[in-house]
């Protein structure tokens, strides 16, 4: 699926592999090895081509997006990446919104990007289970279960899981970050003159 809607989305808007691979700065068999299924990305390389391709990073992902406004639990749609630490569960219905929802899980000790990255907008996040530490700028800041943080998402941000056991949070952001055509990573530049 994520291979055909890779190709089928370069093709709908005549980029070539080539392109594709200058654009994003992975190799043109990379991309090719995913286009074939003998290769799958890593969520930041996944970003990285919605990005480029100008599509959510759910696009790739889902099948069917289910266009009721009732969201069942279990009618969710559950994407598991190529890194096994994280999961995000679709708590919105379609990506065509002006904010996006889902439920995260990630892996004690790994975090949910290798690098702090910010986009556009707004985001919350709300722990449900275990304890989260996010990196905001130069910040730190720890959340335990039933805290919430709500933040600019201009300023670069990472979330790590710093505990035990599984974290469980929501998030939610407008606009949807994997929508946002100016996805960063690093630090951000100052734009002032």
């Amino acid at each position: 699926m994520l291979s055909t809607r890779l190709k089928n989305r370069r093709i709908e808007i005549g980029m070539s592999i080539k392109e594709l691979s200058e654009k994003t700065g992975l190799t043109s068999g990379f991309i090719s090895q995913i286009e074939h299924g003998l290769a799958e990305p890593s969520i930041t390389s996944l970003r990285n081509m919605a990005n480029v391709l100008d599509v959510a990073v759910f696009y790739f992902l889902l099948d069917d997006i289910n266009v009721n406004p009732v969201v069942k639990k279990e009618e969710r749609k559950i994407l598991h990446f190529s890194k096994p630490n994280l999961t995000y569960e679709l708590l919105s219905p379609d990506l065509n919104r002006q904010m996006e929802m889902f439920m995260a899980k990630l892996k004690p000790g790994e975090s949910t990007s290798d690098e702090q990255e910010f986009h556009a907008g707004e985001e919350a996040i709300h722990v449900l289970h275990g304890n989260l530490r996010i990196q905001l700028g130069d910040n730190d800041y720890t959340l335990n279960e039933g805290d919430t943080i709500h933040f600019d998402s201009s300023k670069p941000h990472k979330i790590i899981n710093d505990g035990q056991v599984e974290l469980e949070y929501i998030s939610a952001a407008t606009p949807p970050p994997e929508n946002d055509s100016i996805r960063r990573k690093g630090p951000k530049k100052d734009q002032s003159l």
